[in-house]
Parts: structure tokens; sequence; C-alpha cells
């Protein structure tokens, strides 16, 4: 985990209007109700991606980063659509690591191993060495940005990362925890950026952009961790502070969120002094039948959309910029 005493926050300064980026997690496809498995390595996904530069990002100006795994890295056909984006200046191009798919295959695939910050050290270094290496092959470019498969930071990830030249993170996921199968706990995290120090370098982290809305949102985290105890569940508490309005727990993703729920979110984090979202889904989803989120042609058009109405408000209503991640980085960094 990124340790918090080493924090600094990374603002954009008085007067400035808030920035939106997008983050991609762009990977193989699978079945998401089935157990990890290493031979599902299929990108056909990946040509579905130019879709929404074309109905959206070229039109409003947004270059997005796609994070890439394993299988996205070492497909021709995949890294030639990518290229192609990246190259236009289009997109930028970051890292993700699914360690189940990633060499060297040296653990056992399982649920707890699926979260690469708890595989030993040594493994979880070299994982990454690999990935970034292909990715560097694969586009001439060694990438900059890095995103936690399953947003699976462990103890020694931020130094990993740091070693191999990399200067943002965007795996964090504010007030959650992934603990309930072994993953990492970030319920100490907030949505604000900020910088700090691993292998004696300082690095950029842009958390995932979640939060709370609602009157009680000051008590959001006491009040969601009590809705999760179990006779709490049974008198459907969650579902009774979200249908009143007190209480919702929100990420902003349209594979989590409608249209409604996104500006709601963005509203509130604004008004609490929030400079900075992120915008994130996963690659698949812009092809039907890969992910639970987009199932039909008539659901991928709707996520289309949502993403169109959410970015055009938050430009002509909200007053924001839309950046790049390498741009925001030099913006907060400076």
């Amino acid at each position: 985990m990124l340790r918090k005493t080493s924090h600094l926050p990374a603002r954009l300064g008085a007067g400035a209007r808030p920035v939106l980026v997008v983050v991609i997690d762009t990977e193989e496809e699978f079945d998401w109700t089935k157990p990890f498995d290493r031979a599902s390595v299929g990108t056909s996904s990946i040509a579905g991606q130019p879709l929404m530069h074309e109905r959206v990002y070229d039109r409003l100006g947004i270059v997005p980063t796609y994070v890439i795994d394993w299988p996205v890295a070492t497909t021709p056909a995949s890294v030639a659509v990518l290229r192609g984006l990246m190259e236009a200046g289009r997109c930028e191009i970051g890292t993700h690591l699914h360690p189940w798919v990633s060499p060297p295959h040296d653990e056992e695939v399982s649920t707890f191993h699926s979260y690469a910050g708890n595989l030993p050290r040594q493994l979880e270094y070299d994982k990454l060495r690999q990935l970034t290496d292909a990715i560097t092959r694969s586009f001439g470019r060694a990438p900059t940005t890095f995103k936690a498969g399953r947003y699976g930071l462990g103890a020694h990830t931020a130094e990993s990362i740091a070693a191999l030249g990399y200067q943002i993170d965007a795996s964090v996921v504010p007030y959650t925890a992934f603990t309930d199968d072994g993953g990492p706990d970030f319920r100490a995290y907030d949505e604000h950026p900020y910088t700090f120090e691993a292998g004696g370098r300082r690095l950029l982290e842009l958390p995932n952009t979640a939060g709370y809305t609602g009157w009680l949102r000051a008590q959001g985290p006491a009040l969601y961790e009590l809705a999760q105890q179990g006779w709490a569940r049974k008198l459907h508490m969650g579902g009774i502070l979200s249908r009143s309005g007190a209480l919702e727990r929100i990420r902003l993703s349209p594979e989590a969120a409608n249209g409604a729920e996104l500006r709601r979110l963005t509203s509130a984090l604004h008004g609490a002094g929030c400079e900075v979202f992120s915008l994130t889904y996963h690659s698949p989803s812009m092809v039907p039948g890969h992910t639970p989120y987009v199932r039909t042609d008539a659901d991928l058009e709707r996520f289309i959309a949502t993403v169109h109405d959410y970015c055009t408000w938050f430009r002509d209503e909200l007053g924001g910029e839309f950046m790049s991640i390498t741009g925001l980085a030099a913006r907060l960094q400076s």
C-alpha cells in the first residue's frame, strides 16, 4: 500500500477549473462469473475502442489513457488499433497488470493471487517488468502511468513501479475495501490527488473518483460501514439510505452509475473542493456481450450516450476542462 505518512496534496491552485481525465482498463475478455483463467486471453473487443473516439472523444477534445495488460500488449491486431490512436495524438498508453495472464506464471491462479500485491515481492516485480518491456516494444514508448488490475496494490507495488520508471499511479479507490477476498483496503483514502515517496522517487497518485452524495454525506464512511453489518443488510439499510436521498456511494463510471448519478456525485465532490475527476470503464464494454454492463447493441448505445452527455455537462455546465493524464500530472507537479 502507499504509505500515508509520505503524502503531500497535489492541487491545481485557486481559481482553477475542474479537470476530467478518462482512464480505460484495457484488457482481455473473460467470463466475469467464472474463476480466473490463464487461457482467457482474447482481445477482439479492442477493435471496438475507436467508436468512442468517433462519437465522443474526438468531438470534445478528450485524450483518454488506455492502461493495457499483457494479452493486449502482445496481440498485434490490438496493438495496431491502439498504436494508431496513440500516434495520432488521440490517446495515451499506460500499464494494467492482470497477474493471472501475465508472465512469469509461477503462482497458483486464485482470487487471492488476482491481486498482484499479494504475490511475493520478486514475482510481482518480474511480472511488472516483463509487461512494461512488452508495452515499450509494442508502442515504442515506455509507459509512465500504472493502474493495478483489480486495484490490487500491495506492500511493495509502489517501490516496484518507481524502480521501473513510472511516474503516476491510478489504482486507489477511495472509501473502498476489497478485503472480503484478500484485496487492499482504501477506506482511509479520499478523492484528492497527492504525491508520495517510493523507492527514493516521488510519484503522483490520481485516485479513481468515488464518494458519497446526500444530506448525510459527511457521515458517509461511518454510515456505509454500519450498513454493511449483517443486521443492517437484513434491514436493507443501504437501500433505505439511498432511496431517501440521505446517502449514496457512487463511483464515476458509466458501468456503475447512470448519467444523473454521475452528475450528482461530481456536483457533490466539486462543491466540497474536489478539483480532479477520473472517469473509468473497462475496454470490453465497448463490444456487447463481454461485460455485465453492456449485453446488447441498445446497451452500447446507452453506454456511449452516458459518456457523451456526462462529458458535455462537465464542460458546459460545471465549467470544467479535459486533460490527458500526463498533461494533468505536469500541471499538478509544477
